[in-house]
């Protein structure tokens, strides 16, 4: 008898324990998220680019500037369209599109999104982070390049084959011993 009495009021504690336990998953569940992998599709634009833009290019040009389009259609040959769009865990998701048009092989006009500058792209990727540091240089220097240059300079091309030391005469013991 004794211990039915003691059964009974464990188990309103029991279910309120059970209770505040699963009350509290949700509250760790919310600090703790899975992570989410950055999503990059397209090619980044910047505003650089459409301003470097000038009718008359030929599609090599443009090619050359902004990079390969992401769609170019067989239906419409003389439209090339740049997408680009940036998922990232935190943020709001980025997109831009650039569409240019040609006529007869050369460029004729381009319509683009409102697109931010290089060094407004590359403080993007950092806002995350929380980093408020200086944005890095986008340009070198006369400096870096000539250093760049010397550091890369070609190799001495090879000798022609008349030039090249005479074979040696230098005797390998064979590999395998003699039977």
């Amino acid at each position: 008898m004794f211990l039915f009495k003691l059964r009974i009021p464990l188990a309103p504690a029991a279910l309120l324990v059970a209770v505040l336990a699963l009350g509290g998953c949700s509250t760790v569940a919310s600090w703790v998220t899975p992570y989410k992998i950055d999503i990059l599709q397209g090619n980044v634009i910047t505003r650089e680019q459409v301003q470097a833009l000038q009718p008359g290019m030929p599609r090599e040009q443009v090619r050359d500037i902004m990079g390969s389009p992401l769609l170019a259609s067989v239906f419409h040959a003389d439209r090339w369209d740049y997408i680009f769009t940036l998922q990232r865990q935190g943020q709001e998701p980025q997109s831009r599109r650039v569409s240019v048009f040609f006529k007869d092989g050369v460029l004729t006009r381009h319509e683009a999104d409102d697109l931010p500058s290089e060094a407004e792209f590359v403080a993007s990727l950092d806002a995350r982070r929380g980093q408020t540091g200086k944005v890095p240089p986008l340009e070198a220097t006369e400096e870096q390049l000539k250093n760049f240059a010397e550091r890369n300079k070609p190799q001495a091309p090879p000798l022609p084959a008349s030039a090249a030391p005479a074979p040696s005469t230098t005797q390998f013991p064979p590999l395998e011993p003699a039977r």
